[in-house]
């Protein structure tokens, strides 16, 4: 029993009639008889009661029908699921990203992938930069956006967007302009900072801004999200070097100073990984 016979016992079943039936599935009728008397042998059931006049189904005949109706139905829906992973068009898709761009780039990025793919599911996560690379060794994400340059050989890394850095200021405070940070007038400042994470290019970044106003920062307050970093700024704690694209999550009660120094984000996968629906999604975001 194969499914094409089950195909050609829905069809007389519904027609009840051996030659229209055997017209529409585009075989001749002496073939759809052996067909259908093969399926009757192979399950030791009669299927049909047939005369020269008239053909009618069997109670066991009926009961197949109504179940193998379902669940060629059930079939049809699985194979075309199948074809559509096999064309990226649907499964799931994990994407790690930094908090800096969940209120500006991420929505336009999700809003083009889900456009492209409504079926394809997406999952958000955010991960640790020392864990980034071996989320995607270890499959437990598909993609990550990193402001880090990176050097291994088996993770693809594609530059696809720059913002800034910018100075994270409470509303009332002094500084108004990049102008206003001095060597002495940054004395007096308490920083809060992301994490100091040892060999990030990120990290080395905000060092080099540091540096060029010839200054060693006070740190006393050191933080994975960029969110409570910006919460502290506005109770008063301290002042802030972030992405400028936190702007867009329009908080209150603070400000941004954009500085002359550029962050670069990059898009980063498993440089063997062939899935489709990846390289779908890959299409999307890198320009």
């Amino acid at each position: 029993m194969d499914l094409q016979q089950i195909k050609y016992f829905l069809a007389l079943a519904k027609e009840l009639h051996f030659w229209n039936t055997a017209g529409k599935m585009n075989i001749t009728q002496s073939a759809l008889s052996r067909q259908i008397q093969s399926l009757e042998n192979q399950l030791g059931v009669q299927l049909f009661e047939r005369n020269k006049r008239n053909v009618k189904l069997t109670a066991a005949g009926q009961f197949l029908n109504e179940k193998w109706e379902v669940e060629l139905n059930k079939l049809e829906f699985i194979h075309q699921s199948a074809r559509q992973i096999q064309l990226g068009e649907s499964g799931t898709i994990t994407i790690a990203h930094p908090d800096s761009i969940s209120a500006s780039i991420m929505p336009d990025i999700l809003s083009r992938i889900s456009a492209a793919y409504p079926k394809l599911k997406i999952k958000l996560v955010q991960v640790l930069y020392e864990d980034q690379q071996d989320f995607l060794r270890n499959y437990k994400i598909d993609l990550a956006i990193t402001r880090d340059i990176n050097n291994a050989k088996d993770i693809a890394s594609e530059k696809f967007y720059t913002d800034n850095l910018a100075i994270v200021v409470p509303e009332n405070h002094p500084y108004k302009t990049p102008e206003d940070l001095t060597k002495e007038t940054l004395a007096s400042q308490k920083f809060i900072l992301p994490t100091n994470d040892e060999g990030s290019s990120y990290s080395d970044l905000i060092q080099r801004l540091f540096n060029s106003l010839e200054n060693a920062p006070e740190v006393y307050l050191h933080s994975e999200f960029g969110s409570a970093i910006i919460a502290l700024v506005r109770k008063g704690m301290g002042i802030a070097i972030l992405p400028d694209s936190y702007l867009f999550h329009e908080i209150p009660g603070i400000r941004f100073i954009k500085m002359p120094l550029e962050t670069d984000l990059f898009i980063n996968w498993r440089t063997e990984d062939h899935n489709p629906v990846l390289a779908n999604v890959l299409k999307l975001i890198i320009p």
